[in-house]
């Protein structure tokens, strides 16, 4: 998958070439030499039909957006997602359009040029740790039928758990790498579980298990490639609710003695979890329960968000630009304090 690259010698008056360690170490003005990760890859064409690329490209601190002129039909074929590339590019800021990598030369990296690790964004805590801690969780689910059924999905030796563990939980938004569907599905657990004691009339064993299994088919909606997060055909044509829905209906359909009242409340869980029709839900939360985790669900995402935001923030900047999550800028005040 190699491309020739195109070599533009910069100018006298740009800035003096730096060798940065990340993406985030380029600041504004300067240029340097990285191994990135294609994230996105828009091939679009100009008013004067000359073909370029709209791509992200990013590492494991950041991404930023980038636009390939006048590509070849061979760099158009190796900039997809996934792919792993060498950029000298200059890190420049607009009041039109933020911040984004102006590209001087790139080509498709070779093996051996680069680690994987210094590439893909992954989760604060250790994927060891997060399985610790949901196997605490789970000793919790006191209901025969609901620890039956957890124990099915999350059974170490299963293939189920082997693919929940690596999978993403999103393509771009929150937790937008490998580990993020345990991550986000474990932190909204816990969440509910202490929200559950707070609130009068929560079944906590059921709010708790249908908050660990609510996003379950985003593991048939995603792809499993952590290089290129995308849909799949049956996330595009089913979408993840309707997936995990059924993934869960069969799986309590194989425990016997299942209360029927039980499972209709879990999945109901698993069918209104994004809360409003308009928001792809079938069902709106009808139950104390599905309303708790709704709502955990959507606290979890948006604070996500935050922690993709701040990654990208330049040393020293508080406010991030317009965010289409957040429908807003967001404010770091231990960032305008230090």
């Amino acid at each position: 998958m190699g491309t020739k690259p195109v070599h533009r010698e910069p100018s006298a008056d740009r800035s003096t070439v730096i060798r940065a360690m990340t993406l985030r170490d380029l600041r504004p003005g300067e240029e340097g030499d990285l191994f990135l990760l294609v994230k996105d890859a828009d091939p679009r064409s100009a008013r004067n039909g000359k073909p370029y690329i709209v791509l992200s490209l990013g590492d494991r601190t950041t991404a930023l957006p980038a636009k390939r002129w006048d590509c070849s039909a061979e760099e158009t074929e190796a900039l997809t997602p996934g792919a792993v590339v060498k950029v000298r590019g200059r890190h420049k800021v607009s009041e039109r359009y933020g911040a984004e990598l102006a590209i001087e030369r790139i080509r498709v990296a070779e093996p051996g040029e680069y680690d994987l690790a210094d590439l893909l964004d992954g989760p604060p805590r250790s994927a060891a740790q997060m399985e610790a801690d949901l196997r605490e969780l789970l000793a919790t689910v006191r209901r025969p039928d609901l620890a039956a059924l957890v124990r099915r999905i999350f059974d170490p030796e299963g293939t189920t758990w082997a693919a929940f563990r690596d999978a993403p939980a999103a393509k771009h938004y929150h937790q937008a790498y490998r580990h993020g569907l345990l991550e986000h599905s474990l932190t909204v657990a816990q969440g509910v579980s202490a929200m559950a004691a707070t609130f009068p009339g929560i079944d906590r064993d059921i709010a708790v298990t249908g908050a660990l299994l609510h996003d379950i088919g985003k593991l048939e909606a995603y792809s499993d490639d952590p290089l290129a997060i995308d849909l799949t055909d049956d996330g595009r044509l089913q979408g993840e609710i309707p997936l995990g829905y059924y993934r869960v209906r069969r799986e309590i359909e194989e425990i016997d003695g299942f209360d029927p009242a039980v499972a209709q409340a879990v999945l109901h869980i698993v069918l209104s979890h994004h809360g409003t029709l308009e928001h792809g839900s079938p069902v709106v939360p009808a139950t104390r329960e599905a309303t708790l985790v709704h709502m955990i669900d959507n606290l979890g995402g948006r604070l996500g968000s935050f922690d993709r935001i701040e990654k990208g923030l330049p040393d020293g900047a508080a406010w991030s630009r317009y965010d289409k999550a957040l429908g807003g800028g967001a404010w770091f005040a231990g960032r305008a304090a230090a």
